[in-house]
């Protein structure tokens, strides 16, 4: 949008490591107040409401009640200064004023709360979204705007011109095919693979990250009996947690644990799950959730700048840093979901300067263009006109609103589809919203390539169903099948490895059953 010719590659599928591995917010971190990260919170509510205004459909505002117990080791009284700054660092950006609670008024507001010790609280709002699907949502507006991009591609090698980066050396993992993509200005925006990106340069490299583990479980909603979304202090350390609606499934997260573990194949442990239960039975005490009552779970790593051994991992700041190697890789590292835009204006100015052989400029992240054009499905739509035009398909309103809330202004594009094959109007699982003409669109207009692609982050069965989407993986198949070719053989593979997947997902649930 800025005028470059861009390449991306991505190792696995778009938003398969961290990015579809977040607590789903995107919000302005109330609790980094408590450590004074002030410009970190007014940057971060900033963007949230950029992004409320660009990815409608993606980004939605929810409200959060925050009860205050005896003993909290917050004090009420700091959690009311925390929101009253919360709403002044918004600019007038704010979604709504919070209010303080009566005891009395938060038990109306979610009576299954614990009273014996509940001293009163607040209703402040923030937003929830769909982490892999705003992820897809700007690569998809990228490649609008003359981008090229391509996932399940690794770089194995960065391409040297004397003693400069001008390439990368790529592997097909879908066909092993290898190829070199020249380039002018080479950017590692990896994430916790940013460190093993930066050694392909230099074996010397001094690791920028120290990561941690944020773990998240998913239960039955009805367990809880929840009307908002709830933000609590763990009673069994003291750490601000979440207990977050989602469809008729809640996830309670999240964890923040210290940890070397390689960020290709992090999953919760069960220590992780008992916390999480655990810290959630104490202030919704008829839930008595136990482990067994783990659907799924998901876990990612937290890219965080390494501040020093001595610094526990919630007081490790959340801001990025941009880094450039003496061969010239600009590396950005550590940020969170929220100011992923800000990040990435920040990023191209340097890549401009770069290009320009000139100083740096900086541009007004507000004024950049991606603050005010709409993500893909993101335009202004008149909602009833797609029920009306949906139901007159043949969809059912439950078909219909969940369509709207996944795409947006691009629902007709599932309209046509499912007048093209009427079949595509079936369920792909039966315990699900989703439908057939999702796997054809996921797989003509958003890179999906592999069977868990669609499974895990297009349609999001794994998270949103009792049995981690099992029974929704032979359907899907088949339309993937017949839309890209496979054969039997592929078609089985695919099946096969979409269902080991599932089987290694930590839950309540023996291996057997899934």
């Amino acid at each position: 949008m800025r005028g470059l010719k861009v390449a991306l590659v991505d190792r696995y599928d778009f938003a398969g490591g961290t990015s579809s591995r977040s607590s789903r917010l995107i919000h302005g971190g109330l609790r980094y107040l408590e450590h004074r990260h002030w410009s970190l919170v007014r940057e971060s509510l900033r963007e949230r409401a950029v992004l409320l205004r660009t990815a409608p459909h993606l980004v939605r505002r929810l409200a959060f009640l925050f009860p205050g117990f005896q003993g909290d080791r917050v004090p009420r009284w700091k959690t009311e200064i925390g929101l009253m700054l919360y709403n002044v660092l918004a600019l007038g950006g704010n979604v709504r004023r919070h209010r303080a609670l009566s005891k009395r008024a938060v038990l109306e507001h979610e009576p299954l709360l614990r009273e014996k010790g509940l001293v009163g609280g607040a209703l402040y709002w923030d937003a929830q979204c769909d982490d892999a699907r705003l992820t897809l949502a700007t690569i998809q507006s990228a490649a609008q705007h003359g981008a090229m991009v391509a996932n399940h591609m690794c770089v194995t090698a960065l391409d040297r011109d004397a003693e400069l980066v001008r390439g990368a050396v790529i592997e097909d993992q879908l066909t092993g095919a290898t190829a070199t993509v020249h380039a002018k200005v080479v950017v590692n925006a990896t994430g916790p693979w940013s460190d093993q990106v930066r050694a392909l340069e230099s074996d010397r490299i001094r690791p920028l990250l120290k990561t941690t583990r944020g773990a998240h479980v998913m239960v039955p909603r009805s367990r809880i009996g929840h009307h908002h979304a709830i933000t609590f202090l763990s009673p069994v350390d003291g750490r601000v947690m979440f207990v977050m609606p989602w469809g008729d499934r809640s996830y309670l997260g999240t964890t923040d644990t210290d940890t070397s573990e390689a960020p290709d194949h992090v999953a919760a442990t069960e220590a992780d799950m008992l916390y999480l239960i655990r810290s959630t039975n104490a202030i919704f005490p008829s839930a008595r959730l136990a482990i067994e009552d783990v659907s799924t779970s998901w876990a990612g790593l937290r890219p965080l700048i390494d501040s020093g051994p001595d610094a526990r991992p919630s007081d490790r700041p959340r801001e990025h840093l941009i880094e450039e190697s003496p061969a010239g890789v600009i590396s950005i590292a550590g940020g969170k979901l929220t100011t992923y835009r800000r990040m990435a204006v920040e990023v191209v100015d340097r890549a401009r300067a770069r290009l320009d052989r000139g100083p740096l400029r900086r541009t007004d992240p507000m004024k950049s263009r991606t603050a005010t054009e709409p993500l893909p499905g993101g335009e202004p739509i008149r909602t009833e006109d797609l029920f009306t035009k949906g139901v007159a398909k043949g969809l059912s309103e439950p078909t219909v609103a969940h369509l709207v809330g996944q795409y947006g202004s691009a629902t007709p594009e599932l309209y046509r589809l499912v007048s093209e094959w009427p079949q595509l109007k079936d369920p792909v699982h039966p315990q699900h919203g989703a439908i057939g003409a999702q796997v054809i669109h996921a797989v003509r207009q958003e890179y999906a390539r592999r069977l868990d692609d669609v499974v895990f982050r297009r349609l999001s069965l794994v998270h949103e169903t009792p049995d981690a989407g099992v029974a929704g993986v032979e359907r899907a198949s088949r339309i993937m099948a017949r839309e890209l070719g496979w054969d039997e053989e592929r078609r089985r593979i695919e099946v096969e490895r979409c269902r080991e997947q599932i089987a290694t997902i930590p839950t309540g649930r023996p291996l057997s059953s899934r």
